[in-house]
């Protein structure tokens, strides 16, 4: 009951600040453009404001293709529509501080900030398609052989990224050639009904695969996401310790608790002496896992902010936004995210796949 009270309040909250976003746009396109507000821009105003609402239940009944497109337009224009918010404001303060100086056409400016707000948006949706390798060392003590591990985190299987995104995932990991795959949460979005071809894609992957759930695998139906994984050869780990080769690896699940991993790391029996790497989807409680005797834990969830100015909004709740992190000996790496989560974009940040070279 009260996992369907907050949903509830989310999409309250959302779409509130949604309509205020569209009318904001609707007011400074309309005065840029000479269109006269009338009722029907209003009506037009307030259907665009619930297309993302509606191609999101569509997208969890249906799943097609018609359903899908509708979702990456809706989803897009959130994006979109903050871009022209951001130059709207821009265009404000332009005004008001070259006016006092010179005269020039106010309606022509205006104009140009949206259409850079525009393109602006369509190098962001461009950008967010682009899957790029990052490779990272880390050392560890005790360890006996060098490992080369992938790690894949938020990709985000949904109504944007599917199946053939899955195979563009598998085939560049595939290249990098590891003895083994982590994914730290967020595997799949929780917005769409589950692909019956994604356990074929999944089976693809040649290294044995580790995954921990994140927030959005709770949104997807745990049980459904069991029944694919089921399928596949993607080991789940809820809470529990696994060894591979000189590894121990403990996978912690999603949880928004307080003192959650610290609580269940004082559960979990391992050698503290022997290499320790932790999988946990939340970059929290860093400390908590190096005094736990973690050297390297692997975390994800932050997407880097995504797309600006969102990212500045991510770092004061995530300090530990992106890349490698050291403390007292201990090392966090958080990966910008595999997929993208809402509006399909990224500007200031990209779509990450980690070659994480583990070195004695």
């Amino acid at each position: 009951m009260k996992k369907i009270i907050q949903f509830i309040l989310s999409i309250f909250l959302f779409f509130w600040g949604f309509l205020v976003l569209n009318y904001v746009v609707l007011y400074g396109v309309s005065t840029f453009f000479n269109l006269p507000r009338t009722s029907t821009l209003y009506i037009l105003m307030l259907i665009v404001t619930l297309f993302y609402p509606i191609s999101s239940s569509l997208e969890r009944i249906f799943s097609n293709l018609p359903s899908r497109i509708f979702y990456f337009i809706s989803a897009a224009w959130v994006g979109i529509s903050i871009y022209i918010v951001i130059s709207l404001a821009l265009y404000v303060i332009f005004i008001f501080s070259i006016s006092l100086l010179i005269k020039i056409p106010t309606l022509i400016i205006g104009e140009l900030f949206i259409i850079i707000a525009v393109l602006v948006s369509i190098y962001a949706i461009i950008n967010a398609t682009r899957l790029e390798v990052k490779e990272i060392n880390v050392h560890l003590d005790g360890l006996k052989n060098n490992i080369r591990a992938v790690q894949l985190s938020d990709v985000h299987i949904g109504p944007i990224r599917n199946v053939g995104f899955i195979k563009r995932i598998v085939n560049k990991t595939n290249e990098l050639n590891p003895d083994i795959i982590f994914i730290t949460g967020d595997l799949f979005d929780g917005t769409s009904k589950l692909h019956k071809e994604i356990p074929k894609a999944l089976n693809e992957f040649k290294a044995p695969i580790l995954f921990v759930t994140g927030n959005h695998d709770t949104y997807q139906d745990l049980n459904e996401i069991s029944k694919i994984l089921a399928k596949t050869r993607v080991k789940t780990l809820t809470n529990e310790l696994f060894h591979f080769k000189d590894l121990q690896i403990i996978g912690v699940d999603y949880s928004l608790e307080k003192r959650y991993l610290e609580n269940v790391l004082q559960n979990i029996e391992y050698e503290r002496n022997k290499p320790l790497i932790l999988m946990y989807h939340l970059p929290r409680e860093f400390e908590a896992a190096k005094n736990a005797g973690i050297q390297l834990q692997l975390s994800g969830h932050t997407h880097n902010g995504q797309f600006f100015p969102i990212n500045y909004i991510v770092k004061m709740i995530f300090p530990h936004i992106k890349g490698l992190y050291e403390y007292q000996g201990a090392q966090l790496y958080v990966s910008q995210g595999t997929g993208t989560w809402g509006p399909p974009m990224r500007l200031g940040s990209r779509c990450e796949i980690t070659l994480i070279k583990i070195k004695k």
